[in-house]
């Protein structure tokens, strides 16, 4: 569907900046935004490396085996279908340690080698598992301390408070993760 839509949107802003004079000015503000995007992309690129080589370190000592640890009672309740794998319960609480940093960008290869390893423990291939639609739920919601990739945005571009989003960042996720939870409930129910 977005196929279709951003191709209409294109030709419409090209067509009304050639019909209204100002095909300068888009073909500018055309040049200056990818100029933005690549310089954008190169500053958050330290950050990513930055936090995907903390994971990788974490991973290869004993830090995650002592999160997971810590993090178990609460992967027991939200996962009962994964009490017994350890594997899996690792890999979950790779993605949400990566999640609570506010890594997004390590958190999604974590959360696809979690969800392929739940796949495997699923016994209909063909339907989600709870434990798969929990995971997806949390996963979405992106539960946040440190949202350190819209800090890094915020840096990049010349704030003044990067920090400042951090309570609302809290408020906006936890709610996020509260109203999910209580739609696939509902939609169980039905």
């Amino acid at each position: 569907m977005l196929n279709k839509i951003w191709p209409v949107f294109i030709i419409i802003s090209f067509s009304y900046a050639i019909f209204s004079g100002n095909l300068e000015q888009l073909n500018s503000a055309i040049f200056t935004s990818t100029s933005d995007a690549i310089t954008l992309s190169i500053d958050l690129l330290g950050t990513i490396c930055l936090w995907n080589g903390i994971m990788q370190v974490a991973n290869k000592t004993s830090i995650i085996d002592k999160l997971t640890n810590l993090l178990s009672p609460i992967i027991k309740i939200l996962f009962p279908e994964m009490r017994k794998n350890k594997q899996v319960q690792k890999e979950i609480s790779m993605n949400m340690i990566a999640n609570i940093l506010g890594l997004g960008n390590a958190a999604t290869p974590l959360g696809l080698k979690a969800m392929k390893s739940m796949q495997k423990e699923n016994p209909r291939k063909d339907t989600l598992s709870n434990s798969m639609f929990i995971f997806i739920i949390l996963n979405t919601a992106s539960i946040q301390i440190i949202p350190t990739t819209v800090i890094a945005i915020r840096n990049s571009l010349g704030s003044s408070n990067p920090t400042a989003i951090v309570f609302p960042v809290w408020i906006a996720t936890i709610c996020a993760a509260v109203a999910r939870n209580n739609s696939c409930y509902v939609n169980d129910k039905v």
